[in-house]
């Protein structure tokens, strides 16, 4: 018997979304401060945020993708293109939040 599929699924979604929304402008901020060299961040950053973009798109696009295919419900669907796009944001927030202002 299928899961019935409660609003509360999707609300769960929806907070994973915001959470990476609030990390990503946290990273791009954090990125944009060490481009004018008041924020700490290492000399492979720039090829590191184009790499880690397409790893997460794609593995989300696949995972959602066989979700899909197999008959998952919509709530699950979303979560697993969600989840990597989450990881890398969640990890790029924490990463790039240690190393702090650049010293002088």
């Amino acid at each position: 018997m299928p899961r019935i599929v409660t609003p509360m699924d999707y609300w769960a979604n929806a907070m994973q979304l915001g959470f990476v929304l609030a990390e990503a402008q946290g990273v791009i901020a954090m990125r944009f401060m060490g481009a004018a060299g008041v924020w700490s961040v290492p000399k492979t950053e720039n090829s590191r945020m184009l790499n880690e973009k397409v790893f997460a798109f794609v593995k989300g696009t696949s995972d959602a993708s066989l979700a899909a295919i197999s008959g998952k419900s919509p709530d699950v669907v979303a979560a697993m293109a969600i989840k990597p796009i989450r990881q890398a944001t969640r990890a790029n927030h924490r990463r790039l939040t240690k190393r702090g202002l650049k010293r002088v």
